[in-house]
């Protein structure tokens, strides 16, 4: 027998010994949840009646259970009632963060004096609950958990009645589905059996119901809006979600030892970056000439090198304010005493910009008025509007074309950036998921013992393919000898900028500078430090007549990038607000969890 095998029997003989001593020390102590009862009465009102009982069996002495029922925004639980087989209850019940806490003391006598002990408990508990049904405008919901994932323990299984207003026109659904064993409608009435549920998971109804089955629904949530369409879509991404992750992470196995030793030849071949003469610390001075939103491209999205992002379109903001292309205008409002920020339009300065730069004030112009003035403190609502915040990215992404095409097309940007290794790594993550996928299902069906070391393995190469996934491109790719010493450079020049003891040493002889610093500042991510250190050295800085100053005094660069923040959130809303995530799986009421004490 070698070594390894060796070493795992005995590693495999120690973890099964412990286990067992583990158990056995706690053997004197334990109980069990054998079955779950749950039945639900939707009224036409709203009201909802739940009904729970719950088969205890112990092992040992306890002292009772206790059960914590969790509350929504808007829900209430009212008309407790506890009551027990095979033991006398005492019940407290505690209004507690967000949830009502039941604590249940089971005694073996009617007097209340002795422990339970080696015995079998039926728990029955029994409430109200109010605004747990939805009224949308054009369908009627209950989103409801038969178990919750709070649970000590799990459940052997659960049956559940469900009582509807009325028998037509009604759609079901059960998750996760790995749980469901069957299930079937009969007139106005939903019979359910679930397979035995783990701790830490939980089984969750939806159903969908006409809104004339409702009269005077006082006791339901009501919004205003549609919602079949959006719920049913939240519950087909959750449950799609849900069986991409259930398998992703489990499924990637027996190559997780592969992956790692393609990745190191990947970077080895690829990653390592090429030595070059530069042995600087940072550095005081722009390392080129380069227009900001190219140094922005190539140093600040380390995720896709060559495509500039927010802050190099901002920094392009500030280079049009230093050219007097874009002049700053402030007006205090006499009622809220705040100073308002404009930017005026100067066309007669447009005739020599870039590209990219003539898309920034095309942009801007979208959002003036027709003296061709745009007020930077209202651009933050102007783009919350959906419409706008729309046409804004897709102007924005016109410019990221801009600024490829004009410096960074695929052979300009070679001559910085091979690329190489990074797409062979994409790859490779890929792979790894589709290969995990069918090493996961081989092991899975199999009879083999094996097969559980190929499921285990696949959780190491699944965490492995998703760090390959997101990882920067900088990792696997590589510089060349020019771009290496571009990117060193101004690595060390943002170093200098960040860093305010380097600034007060070797601080700026001009106010040119100043400017620069400020602009470059924002393509790399550290204009507030530049700001800042300015304000140190610069005692008088708001008294200095240069718009790119006032700009940043009066928050210009705050208010431009919260509005670009907005614009880019409304572009891409992801579901209607009223509706939120109904219909997406765990996000029912009901639920919770409990235990024994």
């Amino acid at each position: 027998m070698n070594v390894k095998k060796a070493f795992c029997i005995i590693l495999l003989f120690f973890i099964l010994f412990s286990t067992i001593a583990l158990v056995s020390a706690d053997d004197d102590k334990s109980y069990t949840i054998d079955h779950a009862f749950i039945e639900l009465t939707v009224g036409s009102n709203g009201l909802l009646h739940v009904e729970e009982i719950y088969d205890y069996t112990f092992q040992g002495t306890f002292n009772g259970v206790y059960r914590d029922i969790p509350l929504k925004e808007g829900e209430t639980v009212d008309n407790i009632t506890v009551n027990t087989k095979g033991a006398y209850p005492v019940t407290k019940v505690t209004d507690e963060a967000g949830k009502k806490h039941l604590k249940i003391y089971l005694y073996a006598d009617e007097a209340h004096t002795k422990q339970i002990s080696d015995t079998e408990v039926y728990v029955n508990i029994s409430y109200d609950m109010k605004n747990t049904v939805t009224l949308f405008n054009d369908v009627a919901g209950l989103q409801y958990k038969l178990w919750g994932e709070e649970w000590d323990v799990g459940t052997g299984g659960l049956s559940a009645t469900v009582h509807l207003p009325a028998n037509k026109d009604i759609k079901y659904y059960l998750n996760p589905q790995e749980y469901n064993s069957s299930s079937y409608i009969t007139n106005d009435t939903i019979s359910i059996t679930s397979k035995s549920i783990p701790s830490g998971e939980f089984y969750e109804l939806l159903v969908l119901m006409p809104l004339d089955d409702f009269d005077n629904a006082t006791y339901a949530k009501h919004v205003n809006t549609n919602g079949q369409d959006q719920i049913l879509k939240n519950l087909d991404n959750s449950v799609n979600g849900r069986n991409f992750w259930n398998t992703s992470y489990l499924i990637m196995g027996l190559l997780s030892l592969i992956s790692p030793i393609i990745a190191i030849f990947i970077y080895l071949r690829y990653g390592r970056e090429p030595k070059v003469d530069y042995d600087g610390i940072y550095e005081r001075e722009l390392p080129t000439d380069d227009p900001p939103a190219m140094v922005n491209a190539l140093i600040d999205n380390s995720h896709d090198i060559g495509t500039p992002n927010m802050k190099g379109f901002e920094a392009t903001i500030l280079n049009l304010i230093d050219k007097k292309v874009f002049e700053l205008q402030t007006k205090r409002d006499p009622n809220t005493e705040l100073t308002e920020l404009f930017l005026k339009l100067n066309r007669n300065k447009t005739a020599n910009l870039a590209i990219h730069e003539h898309t920034v004030f095309e942009i801007m112009e979208m959002f003036s008025d027709s003296a061709d003035i745009v007020n930077l403190s209202n651009l933050n609502r102007d783009l919350s509007y959906e419409s706008n915040a729309k046409l804004f990215m897709e102007e924005y992404n016109e410019w990221q074309q801009d600024v490829k095409h004009e410096y960074l097309e695929s052979e300009q940007l070679e001559t910085y950036f091979n690329n190489k290794g990074a797409k062979f790594m994409k790859v490779l993550g890929i792979a790894g998921i589709i290969l995990g996928i069918i090493i996961f299902i081989l092991g899975l069906f199999t009879n083999l013992r094996n097969g559980i070391f190929a499921i285990g393995g696949g959780i190491a190469l699944a965490i492995f393919s998703l760090i390959v996934i997101l990882l920067p491109n900088d990792i696997f790719g590589q510089w060349t000898p020019k771009g290496r010493l571009f990117y060193l450079k101004w690595r060390n020049f943002k170093k200098f900028l960040k860093d305010n003891s380097l600034i007060n040493e070797h601080p700026p002889e001009s106010i040119v500078v100043w400017k620069k610093y400020l602009i470059y500042g924002a393509a790399l991510g550290v204009a507030d430090n530049v700001y800042k250190s300015m304000k140190l050295q610069e005692k008088n800085i708001s008294e200095y007549n240069d718009d790119i100053f006032l700009y940043h005094h009066y928050g210009g660069y705050y208010m431009m990038h919260e509005a670009f923040i907005t614009g880019e959130s409304a572009a891409n809303p992801s579901s209607s607000s009223d509706i939120g995530d109904f219909g997406g799986l765990g996000g029912g009421s009901g639920g919770g969890g409990g235990g024994a004490f």
